[in-house]
């Protein structure tokens, strides 16, 4: 049996918890720009001070309609803004967020919803609240239902006016009783052993991947970048991230329109986007398709061999200068195109949920775009292992986050311990 471990440089305290931030960040940089939010098609800029003020005025909303500490609160919806500050807000009163699919069916929903014993729903659409409302009858524990978006009266706004009468100082003595053991996220697991099942995870389980990635990816994870999420939010590993970059004052932008993506990159600029396996081969296959289209197919795979050449070089050594020549004109002809297609900044990615190839990988180095692959699991809060700056090995799923460690049974198996490893 073969055991690694990777020791933390970093403690989560008795008290620390996820929400913390929001009021550290209103308080040391009241100005600088946290969000950009979609707002009739154009990115419009969101303060630290400005999402601390909306997620204070979520969660004293929450306090006014009877939410309890441990309470379970569900947000079922694609990404988006709203999604985020909600999340903040449902922490910050000390309950639980219960993530739900917006593509759902409403057996899932039902058995979601029943499982948790949610006590409020937060439902993107009217379609999707009308899936919530037809379930009320076998939901017991549900007191209501609010519309993020939709035709009637908009979550957050109802949100304001029903906590504009609560003390602002029992939102600090919720902050204050929260502990790092307390649950902050049920997350139900795609259930393909039978029902889906919760995966309880505490806010020392979130604090341990949001303190670890930013060890492993301190150049991605850090003021001054760019992410765009795309992503579900219901899935932790966009979840997590978002958190991690919210933590590490990277500018995060929403969106669910996948169909439009390319368009959203030029106007949005990210320099992180992170994404599955099947995204990049989308956009490679896209890139190779209209090269052909074009009748510059043979140029194309020249030029895509051509990356993948240079980016091996890196590992066996140096390119040579025939390689670095053929690499600095394909750069001029191809990459760049390429680069510009993401909106002309992104310098890397974060890929999870599946393996992406050794080839595809060194495929985007090459055009320079490189992609940090990772693995983990819900019940480890998104990753336990990833490929870290200065050491990256394409190919692979990295090395350990910090805190945590992993032994190798004779079988194969997988055995994790660690901080960020859920609680049942």
């Amino acid at each position: 049996m073969r055991q690694y471990s990777v020791p933390a440089r970093f403690a989560v305290g008795e008290h620390d918890h996820v929400a913390a931030v929001v009021y550290e960040h209103e308080r040391n940089d009241p100005d600088y720009v946290i969000y950009q939010r979609l707002v009739d098609g154009a990115w419009t800029d969101v303060t630290c001070a400005q999402a601390a003020n909306q997620i204070r005025s979520a969660a004293l909303g929450l306090i006014s309609l009877g939410v309890q500490a441990g309470d379970r609160v569900s947000i079922f919806s694609a990404t988006c803004y709203e999604w985020a500050i909600l999340d903040l807000a449902i922490l910050s009163i000390g309950a639980v967020t219960v993530p739900i699919y917006e593509t759902s069916s409403a057996e899932q929903v039902r058995w979601v919803l029943q499982d948790s014993e949610a006590v409020l729903v937060f439902a993107e659409s009217d379609a999707h609240a009308s899936i919530v409302t037809e379930l009320t009858g076998e939901l017991p524990a549900l007191r209501r239902v609010l519309h993020i978006s939709g035709s009637g009266p908009k979550a957050l706004d109802q949100l304001v006016e029903a906590g504009a009468s609560v003390d602002p100082a029992e939102l600090t003595a919720r902050l204050e009783a929260l502990r790092a053991e307390d649950p902050a996220t049920l997350i139900y697991t795609s259930g393909t052993t039978g029902r889906p099942k919760g995966c309880q995870l505490t806010h020392s389980n979130l604090l341990h991947e949001i303190r670890g990635t930013r060890e492993c990816l301190p150049t991605l994870l850090c003021q001054g970048q760019r992410l765009l999420v795309f992503l579900p939010l219901a899935h932790v590993l966009a979840r997590a991230l978002t958190l991690s970059a919210f933590t590490s004052k990277v500018a995060v932008g929403f969106t669910s329109d996948i169909k439009n993506l390319l368009p959203l990159f030029v106007v949005f600029k990210p320099t992180v986007v992170v994404s599955v396996p099947r995204v990049f081969e989308k956009v490679y296959n896209t890139a190779e398709q209209n090269a052909a289209n074009d009748g510059k197919g043979a140029i194309f795979k020249i030029a895509a061999q051509t990356a993948v050449d240079w980016s091996q070089a890196q590992d066996d050594g140096n390119p040579g200068l025939l390689l670095r020549a053929k690499h600095a004109v394909f750069d001029r002809l191809i990459y760049q195109k390429l680069r510009a297609a993401l909106g002309g900044n992104c310098h890397a990615a974060v890929s999870g949920g599946a393996p992406l190839g050794a080839r595809l990988g060194h495929f985007y180095r090459g055009v320079g775009v490189t992609i940090y692959e990772g693995y983990g699991l819900t019940e480890t809060s998104a990753a336990i292992t990833v490929n870290q700056i200065g050491g990256l090995k394409i190919g692979t799923v990295g090395k350990l986050l910090p805190g945590n460690s992993l032994r190798i049974a004779d079988d194969g198996e997988l055995l994790v311990r660690g901080g960020v490893v859920f609680t049942g």
